[in-house]
């Protein structure tokens, strides 16, 4: 492989003046670079991806010539430590730690865990997928997340991936759901906040962004998202060698339903399909709104993870709350409720979210699939909930002693004597 930003004849060219390309040529990457007069200048965002798929390739058997016994898995498994590669083995349980992943992997968890997923499902195989443009692919999909985001960035992404696996595996979905299923919600669960900003809908609204413009201030977001992903699948070319059908469409319907301003509208409908008992998944509408409710779950599972986990995620997505409310605060705009670090803290953000948006989502989910996992997952919940009061109470009452004090003069005269109670003074 040629060194990115390299002439050929060893001279180092600066990043501006020069250009990368990537190609499949009968099965092999080349990375060439070019000085400025032949071709345009590549963005910053193309470079760091290019960067990325040079790192995760190049110390492949697959560039060495040297064959691989797995031919599905060989770039997976010459990337991986020995620890990523053990902790991979538990993708499917609940206590998986996606912190401790992404750290083995060198920041690349998504990008690993998801291509490993759809190796474990054999959809690399049965859709006969090239792994040079998945692996190119997962890449872009990485880096169009923001890495300064506290909360919403490839991590998020990943953890939401492994979620999503952990509920497909479910005895209910796994009996019914099709390939194409497992492919798009596989696809919808790592793409499902790509290119998030950092800020919620409102603050995009009342700041004139050219997203609430673009979408009509109607789930901004996830309609940036969905587009987003649907254009890396294009730059990818990916599935191009696939029926179309309505697969974006699908894909979209996926990635929308993670609006949490239309929670009570797919919580509703659930509810009224599980009070009836006419959820049947062989039909291929129901199955696509289990999905939606899969990826819902996914998205907001955090407070159903064990305590060492669900608090470093509350910690953070307060972080980014309280950073969008920073900003607001410097413009002299409202600022939004739950972004206000005067008014709030993380105990009591986090106890409201799982009594009014997490707890009646998955009352329903637990309702619908009664396995161990939803009787895990609704114990954790209480447990956090309670781990949380807890700690509030506690600061409450150590904020009030302290208070107290301050409000207490203290004696400054050191002869005089306190008189026994019940008594009168001369």
């Amino acid at each position: 492989l040629t060194p990115l930003c390299t002439s050929h004849s060893g001279g180092a060219l600066k990043e501006s003046q020069c250009i990368s390309t990537i190609a499949n040529v009968n099965g092999a990457v080349l990375v060439s670079t070019a000085r400025p007069e032949a071709a345009r200048p590549v963005s910053a965002r193309n470079v760091r991806r290019l960067l990325s798929f040079q790192r995760y390739l190049h110390p492949s058997r697959f560039f060495h010539g040297i064959p691989a016994s797995n031919h599905l898995g060989y770039i997976l498994d010459d990337d991986f430590t020995g620890q990523a590669k053990l902790l991979l083995q538990k993708v499917g349980n609940w206590n998986f730690d996606i912190f401790l992943f992404d750290r083995l992997t060198n920041g690349n968890s998504l990008v690993n865990l998801t291509f490993h997923l759809f190796n474990t499902y054999g959809l690399i195989e049965l859709f006969q997928l090239d792994m040079v443009k998945l692996r190119r692919f997962l890449v872009m999909i990485q880096e169009d997340y923001r890495c300064q985001n506290p909360y919403h960035n490839a991590v998020h992404a990943a953890d939401v991936t492994q979620a999503m696996y952990c509920y497909l595996q479910e005895p209910k979905l796994a009996e019914t759901l099709t390939s194409c299923d497992l492919l798009l919600g596989l696809l919808a669960a790592a793409t499902h906040d790509l290119d998030h900003p950092g800020v919620n809908q409102p603050f995009l609204i009342k700041t004139d962004h050219y997203l609430a413009a673009l979408y009509k201030n109607s789930s901004v977001l996830e309609n940036h998202h969905w587009k987003s992903a649907v254009g890396l699948l294009r730059e990818s070319d990916l599935l191009s060698h696939l029926p179309t059908e309505d697969r974006s469409e699908r894909l979209g319907s996926l990635i929308l339903a993670t609006d949490i301003s239309r929670q009570n509208d797919y919580l509703s409908e659930f509810r009224t399909h599980l009070d009836k008992g006419d959820l049947c998944l062989t039909n291929g509408g129901h199955r696509h709104f289990i999905l939606q409710m899969a990826l819902k779950c996914a998205d907001i599972c955090n407070p159903c993870r064990p305590w060492k986990l669900s608090k470093q995620w509350s910690e953070k997505v307060t972080e980014e709350f309280f950073h969008q409310g920073d900003i607001e605060s410097k413009h002299n705009l409202e600022v939004t409720p739950l972004c206000d670090r005067q008014s709030n803290s993380v105990a009591n953000i986090q106890i409201g979210f799982m009594a009014y948006v997490v707890e009646p989502l998955f009352v329903e989910w637990s309702r619908f699939s009664d396995t161990r996992l939803s009787q895990t997952m609704m114990s954790h919940l209480s447990l956090n909930k309670q781990g949380w009061k807890e700690g509030r109470d506690k600061q409450e009452a150590s904020a009030s002693r302290a208070s107290e004090e301050q409000r207490t003069p203290a004696t400054k005269d050191s002869n005089s004597k306190v008189l026994p109670q019940g008594s009168k003074g001369s």
